[in-house]
């Protein structure tokens, strides 16, 4: 494979930015903690490199159009001025929530049983399962807000009872963190983060409402947001 090709091939740019981010989710968890005695790091750094791992096969096999949407992803990739800082702000509360955690191993801030870090790591892995569903069911859920040519209001799977399921997923595995592996402390920038998903789940409304055709009648077909019953 020549590098021109390379560097057009989703399969392969998705390889590298699985990998990219493999690395340095390593590094985000090991060098603020210090040792390479830190199993709860070890093993949802394992865990989310095998996520990682298996969600990209899959998607590579049954929708590779929709990897190819969401190559384009963060700060930088985002159109709306708005957009951009949120991200800028999501990308910085989900760094730090590890940071701090690593941290919190290094120093002994908080002490976490290790039951609650299995189950932790099974709610990890409870968010990761309901996004591939949602992915599943939602070939047009690219990383940025926008809206392609072809798209059409998802109405069916978990877009049957919420409007952002993606988001309600992310967010159930991103509680599993900080306890998964061995803090409190890193629920702070959770905390952070969910209220950057809130602010940009909202803008994204607006957007959709203006640019995507039925998703207004969607919308007040299916209430809840994130929590049927709730919000």
């Amino acid at each position: 494979m020549n590098q021109k090709h390379a560097n057009a091939d989703p399969a392969w740019r998705a390889f590298k930015g699985a990998l990219f981010f493999v690395v340095a989710l390593w590094l985000l968890i090991f060098l603020p903690a210090g040792s390479l005695s830190y199993w709860q790091g070890w093993l949802l750094w394992a865990h989310f490199t095998a996520w990682t791992a298996g969600g990209t096969w899959y998607l590579l096999k049954h929708d590779p159009a929709l990897v190819q949407r969401r190559l384009r992803a963060g700060p930088t990739a985002e159109q709306d001025p708005v957009q951009k800082r949120i991200q800028l702000l999501l990308a910085i509360a989900m760094s730090a929530m590890f940071l701090v955690s690593a941290l919190d191993y290094r120093y002994g801030w908080s002490a976490v049983s290790w039951p609650i870090v299995i189950a932790s790591n099974l709610l990890f892995a409870i968010g990761y399962l309901f996004i591939l569903m949602v992915l599943r069911d939602n070939s047009f859920a690219a990383s940025t807000i926008e809206v392609a040519p072809d798209q059409v209001v998802i109405s069916a799977g978990p877009y049957a009872r919420m409007r952002h399921p993606m988001y309600a997923g992310a967010l159930v595995m991103f509680l599993a963190v900080s306890p998964a592996l061995g803090s409190w402390r890193g629920l702070v920038p959770f905390a952070v983060l969910t209220a950057g998903v809130l602010v940009r789940l909202q803008h994204e409304e607006a957007y959709l409402v203006r640019n995507l055709p039925g998703y207004d009648t969607y919308r007040s077909r299916v209430r809840a947001r994130l929590i049927p019953g709730l919000w």
